[in-house]
């Protein structure tokens, strides 16, 4: 990182009171996000003390909607010649991105096309692999990557004559704690969870080190196939469904499963599987009891869990068809950005990964797990163990799409019209038919 940032970082309130004009020769840089509320304003301030770390760049950002509507938005804008510089895309969306042949600036080729320093050793393999090819180039820039963790109301625990300093660690012990609870009549329900997709089904089986397709999970080519129909996840599934007709389970419905969060703030659920992202949102809404962190459950009879979970998040793509003097602009922000003062801000702040090692290191320096315990939980559990094929992530075509279908499936499970082999077997079936559509349309 260039030393003009470190010192910006230091004196950016009175730099940004100084920049009330720009030089006529500022290039300014597109950037098309995904972030609404407090971490949209969050990332505008990061960009604004960018803009005031230098006088030859000026990033814009811009929201345009959710990340599919952010993706999609961003192809079609290419189409028409006016994509913005960068985008930024969620993990699902690696796959659709990396077959836009001649749409994306790989960022490994941007940052020695212009000379701009970089490591890609120092970020966390556990991200990082995420976004690399089979040769391990690295292919966009991460910026926000999260992993799903546990959390749990202490009163709760306590009233029910548990622990509030031990959560459960198996899927065994949720169940039997969540019955303690109910039965104490310190809360009605066990648990709720977020993204039956992410949470409940691919880092399952990443928990458990089970694939989630061929071909290491489909990044060994586009003829990959889905495997998410396996002995473990029909299981897993099925006891949510069990576990949703007793009362255990309340299910928070499609996609984030946003009905999920206010079940646990009002304490009607005693636990909750959500982002490590969702930190700051709990934290604000948990007034009246003490939250505790802790990794996901695993069965205990699974060899090889818990193995490591994966991410989810977004990382900043560069789109090709800007002049090369942009470039260095893309190229210098990027920089700024994954420095080791801008990165511990953004992970301290918004509850998202540190995505180097140097940022993880700053934190600790400064104290900040100290003083907020289990806001390192999520990065002990990516790196509990080195990644194997079944547990580094996953990369299919239309997996956008293959996620409303899981979505869809799950709840002709829990309405009771298939079982939870059923339900899987049309997932597969169907999440495959897109896979298919998706290579042939990109051989």
């Amino acid at each position: 990182m260039a030393k003009r940032h470190i010192a910006a970082g230091l004196f950016a309130a009175a730099a940004l009171m100084g920049t009330t004009s720009a030089s006529f020769a500022v290039t300014e840089i597109a950037w098309w996000h995904a972030m609404g509320g407090e971490l949209g304003q969050k990332l505008e301030e990061i960009a604004s003390k960018y803009n005031a770390s230098q006088s030859e760049y000026k990033v814009v950002p811009t929201y345009k909607g959710s990340y599919a509507e952010t993706m999609t938005a961003a192809i079609a804008a290419f189409r028409a010649g006016q994509q913005p510089h960068i985008v930024q895309v969620f993990e699902v969306g690696t796959g659709t991105m990396m077959a836009a042949k001649g749409a994306v600036y790989p960022v490994y080729q941007l940052m020695a096309d212009t000379g701009e320093a970089f490591d890609p050793k120092a970020f966390l393999p556990a991200v990082v692999g995420y976004y690399t090819d089979t040769d391990g180039n690295m292919l966009s820039m991460p910026f926000n990557s999260s992993t799903p963790v546990f959390y749990y109301n202490k009163n709760v625990f306590e009233k029910a004559g548990l622990d509030p300093e031990v959560a459960p660690k198996t899927w065994e012990e949720v169940e039997s704690f969540s019955k303690k609870i109910m039965d104490s009549g310190a809360a009605k329900c066990g648990f709720a969870s977020r993204w039956i997709s992410w949470i409940q089904t691919e880092n399952f089986s990443a928990w458990h080190n089970l694939p989630i397709g061929t071909k290491e999970n489909g990044f060994g080519g586009l003829d990959a196939e889905l495997t998410l129909n396996g002995e473990y996840q029909v299981r897993h599934w099925g006891n949510l469904k069990k576990w949703q007709d007793e009362g255990i389970f309340q299910y928070g419905g499609p996609g984030g499963g946003n009905d999920a969060a206010p079940k646990f703030y009002s304490q009607e659920c005693a636990m909750f599987m959500e982002s490590s992202a969702g930190r700051a949102g709990i934290n604000a809404n948990a007034k009246d009891f003490k939250v505790g962190i802790s990794m996901l459950p695993y069965y205990a009879d699974v060899k090889g869990a818990p193995q490591n979970t994966i991410i989810g998040g977004a990382t900043l793509w560069a789109l090709q068809g800007k002049q090369a003097e942009d470039y260095k602009g893309v190229a210098d922000f990027f920089s700024y950005l994954s420095s080791p003062e801008v990165q511990a801000e953004w992970h301290q702040f918004s509850g998202y990964l540190p995505i180097t090692q140097a940022a993880y290191d700053l934190s600790k320096e400064q104290g900040f797990y100290e003083k907020n315990p289990g806001a390192d939980v999520s990065i002990k559990q990516m790196t509990l163990n080195a990644p194997t094929a079944n547990s580094k992530g996953l990369r299919f075509g239309n997996y956008v799409q293959i996620r409303a279908i899981i979505d869809e499936e799950f709840e002709q499970m829990l309405s009771g019209s298939k079982t939870s082999q059923q339900a899987l077997d049309d997932l597969v079936k169907r999440g495959n038919d897109l896979i298919r559509e998706f290579e042939a349309a990109n051989k």
